[in-house]
């Protein structure tokens, strides 16, 4: 008898030790793809669905391997310097198989349910005394729900408390589908004013809200977190916005307040992309301790951090 296919996804890191994903220490599994483009955006590198190579130019040899194996010709090395010509280059990852340095790196790779949880099973003691878990973050999760759903049923299986962290900007039947099987929604809730949300993240705001609303009030575990994005999102009517959002639709447990950083902008240069946020600075101490004060006239408890 034929032996059914396994399921698998595409990936683009395993992060372990993760503290800021959900309660304990956890293991955050990042998806590759993702519905929106938010200005501000940190992973760069997990937007597209398929995976993209990486170019850290300081770590260069310019020994010329890569350009002598890519079948493209899309490597040229013009006067000392070795140049890669995106309209040429395919992201077959020919290139970095050979490169001494790691100067190129393939972000994105095929996984299976079952290495995935050979990796995360590693720090199952871990879990079990810090009240951990997995996490499943991006890029996206629900953009492949067929891979999160297996993944999320191993681990009730394995007993490992789970958490989904998401856009939500997803069908309603994945949301429904999916919302049973994870202990514990990271929400990411942005901008209120649906013009600006279009303009900022590529994407009308509606299903976004629709989901969080239905999350919220079938009773599932939610934490939401607004990153607080200077020139953005952080205006008095917009935060109000929210708060008067949230307190309406059924509080979370809990509303994250995640400061801006520009800890990313270099990725960007690394992958030739244009980083749209460029100039901006993390919002000061004060200011954030502002938003979490008028927030908290809304709803409890309001958290600076993840």
């Amino acid at each position: 008898m034929k032996q059914a296919q396994e399921i698998t996804g595409t990936l683009f890191n395993i992060m372990r030790f993760a503290l800021h994903d959900g309660p304990g220490i956890r293991t955050t599994v990042f998806f590759k793809g993702c519905p929106l483009r938010c200005s501000w955006c940190h992973n760069p590198e997990s937007l597209a669905p398929q995976p993209q190579i990486l170019f850290q130019g300081e770590r260069c040899l310019a020994c010329g391997q890569c350009a002598t194996v890519c079948p493209h010709g899309a490597i040229v090395l013009v006067n000392g310097v070795l140049i890669t010509r995106r309209d040429l280059c395919a992201q077959c990852g020919a290139c970095t198989l050979v490169c001494p340095a790691e100067a190129r790196v393939r972000m994105g790779a095929a996984w299976g349910v079952a290495a995935v949880m050979a990796e995360v099973l590693k720090d199952r003691p871990f879990y079990e005394q810090s009240g951990g878990g997995i996490t499943f973050s991006g890029g996206e999760p629900l953009q492949q729900p067929r891979f999160l759903e297996e993944l999320l049923r191993a681990c009730r299986r394995q007993g490992l408390h789970t958490a989904v962290d998401t856009c939500g900007h997803a069908p309603r039947a994945v949301v429904k589908r999916l919302a049973p099987w994870s202990d514990l929604w990271l929400f990411d809730l942005k901008i209120l004013d649906a013009k600006k949300h279009r303009h900022y993240t590529g994407r009308d705001n509606r299903l976004i809200l629709a989901n969080l609303r239905y999350l919220l009030q079938s009773g599932q575990r939610v934490r939401v977190r607004l990153p607080l994005i200077p020139g953005v999102n952080d205006t008095a009517q917009e935060i109000d916005a929210i708060g008067a959002f949230l307190a309406a639709s059924a509080p979370p447990e809990a509303l994250h307040v995640l400061p801006y950083h520009n800890a990313g902008v270099e990725k960007y240069h690394r992958l030739h992309q244009h980083y749209q946020l460029s100039g901006s600075q993390p919002p000061a101490a004060a200011h954030i301790a502002e938003v979490v004060g008028r927030l908290q006239n809304y709803i409890d408890p309001v958290i600076s951090g993840g």
